[in-house]
């Protein structure tokens, strides 16, 4: 979907936030890409290469590769690392032997904050084509504002690895200032939706192509705004898609719960909770209204450094852009009382434009095919009671209970990677994903229902290792 030209905030986000933006939304650097061998060289499984053009794209390149995992794709230049970059464990394994055709592309698109491969264009896309094709087709968006490849370590690498054809989008605008597309507030998280409804048609006539039937099964998969993204798709474009695994999505809701609602509250209380004293009591019963959960406190300077203040301000500017809430440049925090700051930003006394806004991208809770989530109970970005707790009674509200597992588990935080920075404290959810494909699977093709939903504990002596390769659904 072209874009309108781009609207200019008010304010600039501040060279600090800008910096903390390399957890949440890495620059990509531009990626080598080896051309495609001449016609007489090509190896016998790119023979038909030729039949997997995207239709709608701008621009596209095909490339025969020996390996469409990370283990090759790395060192080929057909990936980026810093698009994936700390949303997983160190030791998550990365399976090989998986040859086939990669697709980079990009659709019409008038915004240009995604520089992979040199082309300082949005809505880029990947498609892999694995030689040992299962029959299926994963489709996924990037989660945060991350680019296209960011889904790579977490689950794009075992999808073709079970034989699924993969298809990712970076959602039609990446970094920090991802809010300065569209016209009005909400376009450019909306445009997301867009994104993935356009990858998905454009890919299952690729996969119909490329392997001369179509897809027998599509899946919808992502974390976080790509868990969203599944949950937006399974509501509104349910034909499209045989069923969805949501991994920790983001909630939207008109009239709340949504993140403008409990991050604000982590930045006015928690700088009192971290000084101790008197008011620290005190803060810290505020944190736990707003969902901070109690034993989930040492991940909160993390989040408080990293992660708070900067998605407070970018999804704020996306969609209340009139709030006139930014610091000074250089100013870390916003002090508690200080007027016009994001930290005494109220969800409940903006605008109707405001609740408009987020209007364009709200979720429901009427998904029309079979979804498994799940998420962390030490998620201290997204915290559960506020997000897929609201989420899972949505659809039971909606009369589609029969179509959702929700499964938490606890001592699971947003990113995986704090698995290796607090071993045996937090729990990584990736095996959790790999559970949740498998029942998927199950469901769709044998009727074997998942485990009812419920609360996963964190199994007792259990170590890294183990953490890191067992998820059972059963508990």
């Amino acid at each position: 979907m072209p874009r309108a030209p781009q609207r200019h905030h008010r304010r600039w986000l501040r060279p600090a936030a800008v910096a903390a933006a390399a957890l949440t939304a890495w620059t990509a650097a531009p990626s080598a890409a080896a051309p495609l061998p001449p016609d007489g060289t090509r190896p016998a499984h790119c023979s038909r290469i030729d039949a997997a053009k995207v239709p709608g794209a701008s621009h596209q390149q095909a490339y025969c590769l020996d390996e469409l995992t990370t283990a090759g794709t790395v060192a080929s230049g057909h990936t980026d690392p810093a698009d994936w970059a700390g949303l997983t464990p160190e030791g998550l394994a990365t399976p090989r032997g998986v040859p086939g055709i990669q697709i980079d592309g990009y659709f019409p698109d008038t915004s240009t904050t995604n520089t992979n491969h040199g082309w300082n264009h949005d809505s880029q896309f990947v498609i892999r084509l694995p030689d040992h094709w299962n029959g299926g087709l994963v489709v996924s968006g990037a989660p945060g504002v991350r680019e296209q490849y960011a889904n790579d370590r977490a689950f794009g690498d075992w999808a073709v690895s079970q034989g699924y054809a993969f298809a990712a989008t970076d959602k039609g605008a990446t970094s920090a200032t991802f809010h300065r597309d569209g016209e009005t507030p909400g376009d450019a998280l909306a445009e997301g939706n867009h994104r993935v409804t356009q990858l998905t048609r454009a890919a299952r006539q690729v996969v119909a192509r490329r392997y001369q039937r179509p897809p027998s099964r599509t899946l919808a998969m992502g974390m976080s705004n790509g868990g969203y993204l599944v949950r937006w798709q399974l509501e509104n474009h349910p034909e499209l898609y045989d069923g969805g695994v949501d991994w920790e999505g983001t909630l939207w809701r008109t009239e709340g719960p949504n993140l403008l609602t409990f991050l604000p509250t982590a930045l006015r209380h928690y700088p009192a909770y971290a000084a101790g004293g008197a008011g620290a009591e005190q803060a810290h019963r505020a944190m736990e209204a707003a969902g901070y959960p109690a034993g989930s406190e040492f991940l909160w300077p993390f989040h408080h450094q990293y992660y708070w203040d900067l998605t407070q301000r970018i999804y704020r500017e996306e969609l209340d852009p009139e709030f006139d809430g930014a610091t000074e440049a250089g100013t870390p925090f916003c002090a508690p009382g200080t007027p016009a700051c994001d930290a005494d930003y109220a969800y409940a006394d903006r605008p109707r434009e405001v609740r408009k806004a987020v209007a364009k991208i709200a979720l429901t809770g009427r998904i029309g095919k079979p979804l498994i989530s799940f998420h962390g109970t030490y998620d201290v970005l997204l915290p559960i009671s506020r997000s897929s707790d609201v989420y899972a009674q949505l659809v039971r509200r909606e009369g589609r209970g029969h179509l959702h597992r929700y499964y938490r588990v606890e001592a699971g935080t947003h990113v995986d990677s704090l698995a290796d920075t607090f071993p045996g404290r937090v729990r990584p959810l990736v095996p959790c994903h790999r559970s949740a494909a498998t029942a998927l699977e199950r469901w769709l093709d044998h009727g074997v229902r998942p485990p009812s939903s419920r609360t996963l504990k964190l199994p007792e002596g259990a170590g890294p290792e183990k953490l890191l390769t067992h998820c059972p659904l059963n508990g």
